[in-house]
């Protein structure tokens, strides 16, 4: 009799454990429907390093790990003492040059005025050679006649050809003038040049001085902090560090047939592992030209 029962209780056992597969078969979760592919991976957000453009000593960071910053939000400064000084320094350099181009032109005036001076000189001269070689051409007619004597006719010779070599000499000093007039306009260009330059040189240092203030490029959270306060840093050296929660992505993989199939502008959704429940919206944005044997991590542009 107790062989029955054991018999009747292993039969039922059996048909339990039979029913409950059948009960599993049924209500096991559907599988995805063709055309649907899946795949686990982990989102991320855009990193931007926080760096200096220029060398320097870090003079202060306002910011602390894991705060939210926006955009053009001043995050930490450099010491600017150096620059400052180059910056009157160049200053400096500026009214020198201003002053130098003053001079110039007060200088160009007075060559202008030698200028006048010495045309007004030439214009005397010629005047005296003129007068000087009328009376030469009567002495030497009236000495043909008798009338004067050869001494009065080597005189007026002699004072027409003074009066020649001094109209020479003054057409000379015209030169020099005229000569002297572009030299003075040379040294104002040269002295303009040296403003320019120095200005040039300031608006440099203030950019320099403004890029002294690290601001946040966009709005985002500080991720961690390269540097502290007193280091010197190389240009280009790192100071914060910062993510894009607004530029949020995830890297996953696929076997070969089914990522062919996938197009850009593709319909994607999200699932995280903390929050089942809640469905993200997504896009495919990147496809990987050549296939990945091993999970490389890669830097899609994906937008989620």
């Amino acid at each position: 009799m107790d062989k029955i029962k054991k018999r009747w209780a292993g039969y039922f056992v059996g048909l339990l454990v039979v029913l409950a597969a059948a009960a599993w078969w049924l209500l096991r979760p559907p599988g995805l429907p063709a055309g649907f592919a899946s795949s686990n991976g982990r989102i991320e957000a855009t990193e931007v390093d926080i760096a200096s453009k220029i060398a320097g000593r870090i003079d202060t960071i306002l910011v602390k790990e894991g705060q939210f910053v926006h955009q053009g939000e001043v995050l930490a400064r450099m010491d600017t003492r150096v620059l400052n000084e180059q910056r009157l320094e160049a200053a400096a350099q500026i009214k020198e040059a201003e002053s130098a181009v003053l001079a110039a032109r007060a200088l160009l005036d007075q060559r202008q005025s030698e200028m006048r001076a010495s045309e007004a000189v030439v214009k005397q001269r010629q005047a005296e050679l003129d007068s000087t070689a009328k009376r030469h051409v009567r002495s030497n007619t009236l000495s043909q006649r008798g009338a004067v004597s050869a001494q009065q006719l080597d005189d007026d010779r002699a004072a027409a050809e003074s009066a020649r070599a001094a109209l020479e000499s003054a057409k000379a000093q015209v030169s020099a003038a005229r000569a002297a007039i572009e030299a003075a306009r040379t040294s104002i260009i040269q002295a303009q040049t040296r403003v320019e330059a120095s200005q040039a040189t300031e608006r440099r240092i203030l950019a320099d001085i403004d890029d002294s203030e690290l601001k946040a490029p966009r709005d985002g959270r500080i991720q961690y902090r390269v540097a502290e306060p007193g280091e010197v840093l190389a240009a280009g050296g790192r100071v914060l560090n910062m993510v894009d929660l607004a530029d949020v992505y995830m890297t996953f993989f696929l076997p070969t047939e089914q990522a062919g199939l996938l197009a850009l502008g593709s319909e994607a959704r999200l699932v995280l592992d903390a929050a089942p429940d809640l469905v993200i919206p997504a896009n495919i944005s990147f496809v990987a030209s050549v296939a990945q044997f091993t999970r490389k991590r890669s830097r899609p542009a994906t937008s989620a």
